[in-house]
């Protein structure tokens, strides 16, 4: 069984997550699927780089993200400079490209794509960007290729969203949906009916991870609106960037908002929707109140939904619970076991 050698481009918590999982899964891997591996390279953002064509011991690069401390000592091979010369350089067959999202132009993880599936390998991630601004120049190159991209981890962590409609639903023409895409925004609505102030619940989200340090494209919708943008480009078939979704955040919303809404039994949620007429489609990001009727009511925290509306199965919702790090890395590793066996 020959191994197959993976590039981890991104080493945060996605990155590490996915790592943990990895080990945790060889046998079941090896056994269910006979897939051998081995990791030929990491790359991170601030703590740099590795690169060993015989394997990268991935306790010992976990022991060293976790320590703050940079990963070069483990490479056996000089780092070249350029991405573009690291990840031909790795030889690998898989590429992991984990980076921040772009919402602008999905760069440079849509070159870092690019680059991987004109090298050979398989390109899989959680990043919207490329996505959104290159689905169909990338889908074509992979299949020119022989490769696959992938990227089920982009809207919903793990949820099977974009292989259900791929895999399960053939022949369904997607018509509207309607759901709740950013766990941050969510999270923060429910702390303050609970009675955390924005400041409080904003404070929360970064502890406890699923924000960062710069909450902007979460409160301001970008985050949302690029998983719209996602949706209605791959499963409508209708190119669609993040400045085309009507977009308005949360960030006008005040506790005293939040309290009249519960005092009528509604609460406040950003809600994320696109709708096809015609060879056109209007997608629309922004706050609203909805009531005990409505699907998403008890949706809570980081929990998101989506409900889809097509011409065979009438509305089809799925639902993710406190979704994280270790969610997201299971798509990525669901990823990798299609693409081996769809290749």
């Amino acid at each position: 069984m020959p191994d197959v050698k993976f590039l981890l481009l991104g080493f945060g918590n996605v990155g590490q997550a996915f790592a943990r999982l990895l080990l945790r899964k060889r046998q079941t891997l090896r056994q269910s699927y006979q897939i051998e591996w081995r990791v030929v390279g990491i790359t991170t953002g601030r703590h740099g780089a590795a690169l060993d064509p015989d394997g990268i011991d991935l306790n010992e690069a976990l022991d060293l993200a976790e320590a703050g401390e940079p990963l070069d000592p483990l490479s056996k091979i000089k780092i070249p400079i350029d991405p573009s010369e690291l990840i031909r350089a790795s030889g690998a067959d898989v590429l992991f490209e984990n980076t921040p999202v772009n919402y602008q132009t999905g760069q440079p993880a849509v070159d870092h794509i690019r680059t991987a599936l004109e090298a050979g390998m398989h390109a899989i991630t959680a990043n919207k960007g490329p996505v959104v601004h290159a689905h169909r120049q990338l889908s074509d190159l992979a299949a020119s290729r022989g490769r696959r991209f992938l990227f089920e981890s982009a809207v919903m962590d793990g949820a099977p969203i974009f292989s259900v409609w791929r895999c399960a639903l053939p022949a369904a023409d997607l018509h509207s949906f309607r759901g709740l895409l950013n766990s941050t925004t969510n999270l923060i609505l429910t702390r303050m009916e609970e009675g955390d102030s924005y400041q409080q619940a904003l404070s929360h989200a970064q502890k406890i991870g699923i924000t960062e340090t710069d909450p902007s494209g979460d409160i301001e919708g970008w985050d949302a609106a690029v998983k719209v943008a996602a949706l209605v480009t791959v499963l409508m078939g209708v190119p669609l960037t993040p400045d085309q979704v009507d977009r308005q955040g949360i960030e006008t919303i005040t506790a005293q908002d939040v309290a009249a809404a519960q005092a009528e039994g509604k609460r406040w949620k950003l809600v994320c929707e696109a709708e096809r007429s015609g060879r056109d489609v209007r997608a629309r990001v922004h706050p609203a109140q909805v009531d005990a009727q409505d699907p998403l009511f008890n949706v809570m925290g980081t929990s998101s939904a989506v409900t889809f509306h097509s011409d065979v199965l009438g509305a089809l919702t799925i639902t993710e619970e406190n979704p994280g790090p270790d969610t997201t890395a299971y798509g990525l590793l669901a990823d990798l076991v299609n693409a081996m066996r769809e290749a």
